[in-house]
């Protein structure tokens, strides 16, 4: 049996989910909804920040662009920390073009001005 509180609404529903994968606890359908794909393949937005040669903003911060298995968070933090960005950066650039063939990219949050 795993407890969870449900995110996807304001309610935060306190859900119980059994061996079975039964949910209960849930006030609406996006609550099982939630609870299944956090039991079966949950996913997260990765942010984080990459290194920069700016003095002024040495780090720059990035996303996914959708979200990722969460299995994968420390890998892509791992080819994250790879890249060093040396030229401007515009909101939504793409850092990283499908990071660990997820078919997400990592996107610039902040534009930057070397």
């Amino acid at each position: 049996m795993k407890k969870m509180t449900c995110i996807v609404c304001p309610v935060g529903c306190h859900l119980i989910i059994d061996e079975h994968l039964k949910v209960s606890g849930n006030k609406c359908p996006k609550g099982e909804n939630y609870a299944l794909i956090e039991m079966k393949d949950p996913k997260r937005v990765l942010t984080t920040t990459v290194r920069t040669i700016s003095l002024l903003n040495p780090r720059l911060p990035v996303k996914t662009n959708h979200p990722i298995p969460k299995k994968l968070l420390f890998q892509a933090l791992n080819e994250i920390n790879e890249i060093i960005i040396s030229k401007d950066v515009k909101i939504g650039d793409v850092i990283i073009s499908n990071i660990l063939n997820t078919d997400t990219d990592i996107i610039a949050t902040k534009s930057l001005s070397i």
